[in-house]
């Protein structure tokens, strides 16, 4: 990550927070693009890839939900959402729609670079080149095939759609099944660092997950919690 200069994106029509951002970002050595509502962004993107987007919810022409959504149809960038709505089902459906981090407001700037930095370290970590065995690779439990080369989850024969967050949940789990991982230990290895706040994400990222992989996500039979200590890939 060092020897490339990174591009942000702030999606956000609060222009006192555009330039706390920038400038924190900026001093952290990224460069930074902004927009003041979704239809620019999603324009300028277009014009100006970047490799990681923070997007506020409540914007003009089109607001942050419907961005992630446009965005994640054609692009895997990290996208971190930044609202004032902190309701659990607000949470819900911007990660469901494909954000992979959701900070409320107010928000301490620092805590954004943060983010960023982890979010980009794991996802250019996972998309970097691979070598040919590694290419190969495969992680099954049961129905479930992860393939490691393409970054595609199938159960069965059927593909099933996840987001670069869920895969690298999946792949910590798949990689060493009946292991127990805590929520804290799932997510410092999935994004970095371990806020208090993360707790009730992480939740719903495992929420997600057992829809998409469980026949019946009350009674999951691959993806099964720990209590009092966390989740683990059951054998199978």
């Amino acid at each position: 990550m060092e020897d490339k200069v990174y591009t942000i994106l702030i999606a956000e029509d609060d222009a006192d927070i555009v330039e706390l951002l920038k400038l924190y970002l900026e001093n952290a050595k990224y460069r930074v693009i902004t927009a003041e509502d979704g239809v620019a962004a999603y324009e300028l993107l277009e014009r100006q890839p970047a490799d990681l987007a923070i997007i506020d919810i409540m914007m003009p022409r089109m607001n942050g939900y419907e961005l992630t959504k446009k965005i994640r149809s054609k692009n895997n960038i990290p996208i971190i959402i930044l609202s004032a709505k902190n309701a659990d089902s607000d949470k819900i459906l911007g990660l469901d729609l494909g954000a992979d981090d959701y900070l409320t407001k107010p928000f301490n700037p620092l805590e954004v670079v943060a983010r960023v930095n982890s979010n980009l370290r794991r996802f250019f970590q996972l998309n970097e080149p691979v070598t040919e065995q590694v290419e190969k690779k495969v992680l099954t439990v049961g129905d479930l095939h992860l393939h490691t080369d393409t970054l595609q989850l199938f159960r069965g024969e059927d593909e099933i759609p996840v987001t670069p967050t869920e895969y690298k949940i999946l792949a910590m789990l798949m990689e060493h099944p009946g292991h127990v991982y805590t929520k804290v230990q799932i997510y410092e290895s999935i994004k970095g660092e371990y806020f208090e706040s993360d707790d009730n994400t992480m939740m719903v990222h495992i929420s997600k997950l057992r829809e998409k992989i469980e026949e019946d996500s009350k009674n999951p039979r691959y993806l099964k919690t720990v209590r009092g200590l966390g989740y683990k890939m059951e054998k199978l």
